[in-house]
């Protein structure tokens, strides 16, 4: 069609902003890895293995024997969950139980503003979690860490 006018698109209403997109990201569960928190992780610990970030019956991939023998060995005692922070919260912050107030039992992997509080992917000892521990974000009495949930069901073939 010669000298046919190209429609333009049409502009969409409601388009994501970066935050809207990185509350997205933190809801689904799936940490995206930042500075504050690089190397900090072995991919189980963040469930990569039940979302496909990492698949263990095929080849080789960097880090290998660490995180394989993690899997095989079931030497995971840390989970990623979804919660929320009656406060600020970001990546790289410790998270302790009131029950011991000196030793952190997790960290943010992945946090986002949520109104007056934050959604974030949390790194957890399982055995916090299971025993119902109240959580709290940079020490001991800091913002509330509740909400946990992992929104995904964990592989169990592997």
């Amino acid at each position: 069609m010669v000298g046919a006018r190209r429609q333009r698109p049409a502009r969409r209403r409601g388009a994501l902003t970066e935050a809207d997109w990185l509350l997205a990201e933190v809801l689904a569960g799936v940490a995206r890895i930042t500075p504050p928190v690089v190397e900090a992780f072995v991919p189980q610990m963040l469930n990569y293995e039940s979302v496909g970030g990492v698949n263990f019956k095929k080849g080789c991939y960097p880090g290998q024997e660490v995180v394989a023998r993690s899997q095989f060995r079931g030497a995971i005692k840390r989970r990623a969950y979804v919660g929320h922070v009656a406060g600020a919260a970001q990546a790289g912050q410790e998270v302790f139980s009131a029950a011991d107030p000196d030793q952190p039992v997790g960290q943010i992997a992945q946090a986002a503003a949520a109104d007056d509080a934050a959604a974030v992917i949390a790194v957890l000892q399982v055995a916090e979690v299971a025993a119902g521990a109240a959580l709290h974000v940079g020490s001991a009495i800091g913002p509330a860490l509740t909400g946990l949930a992992i929104p995904y069901p964990l592989a169990e073939d592997i």
